[in-house]
């Protein structure tokens, strides 16, 4: 069956939402399945394992407080795993549970209860950027190596979110690692201020904003392992900048 004109194409996609309980579960669903989101509900890890080995989704919306699995864990698996985006959903408020969601991969973090236009805008806004991310593998042919290209040269690649290391090992992003990379990569070598990086990246500017962006910034120094250390660098004052050179493609 086709999408209807009227509902925006990246709400055809499938979402998968994990959560236990089974009042809130199945009005959620509904509450999606209205608003043209293709959607299914399950009660567990378990069942969200058995689901998505039989069908791909986009995006996973998770309650943390799961009866066989931390949310974390289930979190940290999608990330290393799959390529879905993801969005807690759950009652804990903490600022250490944000930080860990966050370092587990979640691309936004939201509080119960919620107001369902608040959840139905957080979709649109990640299943839409990545949409346009995804249409620029249609626009642009990717960029050809040259002798004048200099060796020690990192390539950041839109078309599937990863990040090429001068000695091509693959780093794969989450959509917020992404979106910085992309912003201090476009302007290499010139310092980004905190307060424009966390407007591109829908943090607020406060407290929670700016831990969250150091969680994002420590993640990412994770990600080069032994070989490389991603160059992104802190100018203390002031904000960050990508310290290498960089082909976008």
């Amino acid at each position: 069956m086709k999408t209807p004109p009227s509902v925006p194409l990246h709400k055809s996609k499938r979402i998968i939402l994990v959560e236990d309980d089974r009042d809130f579960r199945e009005s959620l669903v509904e509450s999606l399945l209205l608003a043209g989101f293709n959607v299914t509900g399950v009660a567990s890890a378990l069942e969200f394992y058995q689901n998505i080995a039989m069908q791909d989704y986009l995006l996973a919306i998770l309650d943390l407080g799961l009866p066989d699995q931390s949310g974390f864990v289930l979190a940290e698996y999608i990330r290393n795993n799959t390529d879905m985006r993801i969005i807690v959903l759950t009652a804990q408020s903490s600022l250490d549970s944000r930080i860990t969601a966050y370092q587990s991969g979640a691309d936004n973090y939201l509080l119960k209860p919620i107001d369902f236009s608040e959840l139905e805008a957080s979709i649109d806004s990640i299943l839409g950027r990545l949409d346009q991310k995804l249409s620029k593998k249609h626009e642009k042919k990717k960029a050809e190596p040259t002798a004048k290209q200099e060796k020690a040269r990192w390539t950041l690649i839109r078309s599937d979110m990863t990040l090429r290391t001068p000695k091509n090992d693959t780093i794969k992003l989450s959509l917020k690692e992404f979106d910085l990379i992309e912003m201090l990569a476009s302007s290499p070598k010139t310092v980004v201020s905190r307060q424009d990086i966390l407007k591109t990246l829908d943090y607020k500017d406060n407290k929670y904003g700016n831990r969250s962006l150091d969680a994002l910034i420590h993640r990412l120094r994770q990600k080069g392992g032994a070989n490389y250390r991603l160059p992104v660098k802190t100018v203390h004052g002031s904000g960050y900048s990508f310290s290498a050179p960089t082909t976008i493609v």
